[in-house]
């Protein structure tokens, strides 16, 4: 009986000490898992963890590699074998699920009132569920025109500013003007057609997705959402502007007929610059121009890059108060410089490395106003109807293989039989 009374005991002062900032066994050990790859970004997010170790004896950071390609069901896995970070980089668009199912904490009331009034209530959106914050958006990415400056220049046609964009319409003009020869004047590297499609055509006042009084999302494929759709098939199909074998293709499988002057223009990530600036051969030039402007202007949609923290996470404030850190203006400039990104922080944007000519960064910092929630950021299933239904239909519509009507039909019929299984 003694021995059991001591055993209690001694779980009731390990219970005692094992929250907050430190413990009787030491520091508190955040686990910050980061999906940084480039070489510039992977150094600086592991500067800033030094940085933070340096100046904080008590709660000591671990940086954990994570990557892109897998971290959705590695994040499933370690969450459900209670194995999560603490601190949780990720892209908004993936975190629904993780928010709705209670895998992510609440943010709400653990932000500091500078880091909440400092990124836009646009972008806290792109985080936000059933009213919670469940990341914290720190980079974004536009997608942007990457021309041929040269091939520009001589042609005569009229070079598009933020303050002075081509208009979807003119955009397929002169696309057809600079084509010829076994010259196009678009490579549309559409591998991964959704996003690209439903995110520009914000510009054109579309939405696709449509909330019900009653919360419920049907989809509608209406005039406005055809807009760049039909810009895009009529260039490939049509006009001969596009070139048919990169519809297929990812952005880095278009740099080479780029760079061998077989494309004047690569419409690309912001994000993108980094490895044209590295691998463009000498003497090439280029510039960054904005998309295509419509009805609603330069906007367009994004899925920026979050900052989360694991509902398990015995630690909550002192991981918040790391994601702080690492989200001062200062440091948000250097983790936007290593990825060539733009920050959501009003005052990081200001920053003057951010709004040279150089690489385009002014053209960047210029559409960042213009930047909203992806359409589909909050839709239960749509992981399911871009996977099954919008994916392959978008790519038989930009191929030619199907026509306008047959699209619609598919993206609206097909689409919400899918949307209406999870919202029952």
């Amino acid at each position: 009986m003694r021995t059991r009374w001591i055993v209690v005991l001694m779980l009731l002062l390990a219970g005692c000490t094992s929250g907050g900032g430190t413990s009787a066994d030491g520091p508190v050990t955040l686990r910050f898992q980061s999906l940084a790859w480039q070489e510039e970004s992977v150094a600086a997010n592991k500067e800033l963890v030094k940085e933070w170790n340096a100046t904080h004896p008590d709660v000591k950071v671990e940086y954990v590699q994570g990557s892109w390609e897998s971290v959705h069901d590695q994040l499933l896995t370690s969450f459900e074998g209670g194995e999560a970070p603490d601190i949780i980089h990720d892209a908004s668009d993936d975190l629904a699920d993780f928010a709705y199912g209670g895998y992510l904490a609440d943010l709400t009331d653990l932000l500091p009132a500078r880091l909440k009034s400092d990124i836009p209530q646009r972008s806290w959106d792109t985080a936000t569920f059933d009213d919670g914050i469940y990341g914290v958006p720190f980079l974004q990415e536009p997608r942007v025109l990457i021309a041929n400056a040269k091939w520009l220049k001589e042609s005569g046609v009229r070079i598009p500013t933020p303050e002075h964009p081509w208009s979807w319409q003119e955009f397929r003009q002169i696309t057809e003007q600079l084509s010829g020869d076994g010259k196009y004047g678009v490579a549309w590297p559409l591998k991964e057609p959704v996003s690209a499609t439903l995110n520009l055509s914000l510009s054109a006042g579309g939405q696709l997705f449509h909330r019900g009084a009653d919360g419920k999302v049907t989809i509608r494929f209406e005039a406005a959402d055809q807009t760049v759709p039909r810009t895009i098939h009529d260039q490939a199909n049509a006009d001969g502007s596009a070139s048919p074998t990169t519809l297929g293709s990812g952005g880095s499988d278009t740099l080479p007929g780029f760079f061998g002057g077989r494309y004047a223009m690569v419409p690309l990530g912001f994000s993108y610059r980094q490895q044209i600036a590295q691998q463009a051969p000498k003497g090439f030039r280029w510039q960054v121009l904005p998309a295509p402007a419509g009805a609603d202007g330069l906007t367009q949609g994004v899925s920026p890059q979050t900052l989360s923290v694991a509902e398990d996470s015995p630690h909550k404030k002192e991981a918040v108060e790391f994601v702080d850190f690492l989200l001062q203006p200062e440091n948000m400039v250097r983790l936007a410089l290593g990825d060539w990104m733009l920050p959501t922080g009003t005052q990081a944007l200001r920053d003057p490395a951010l709004r040279t000519a150089k690489d385009g960064w002014a053209t960047g910092t210029a559409l960042a106003a213009h930047l909203r929630p992806a359409p589909a950021q909050s839709v239960r299933g749509y992981p399911e109807w871009k996977d099954k239904i919008a994916t392959p239909a978008f790519q038989e519509y930009y191929s030619g293989a199907i026509g306008l009507a047959e699209l619609r039909e598919r993206l609206e019929e097909d689409g919400n039989l899918v949307l209406a299984r999870y919202q029952r």
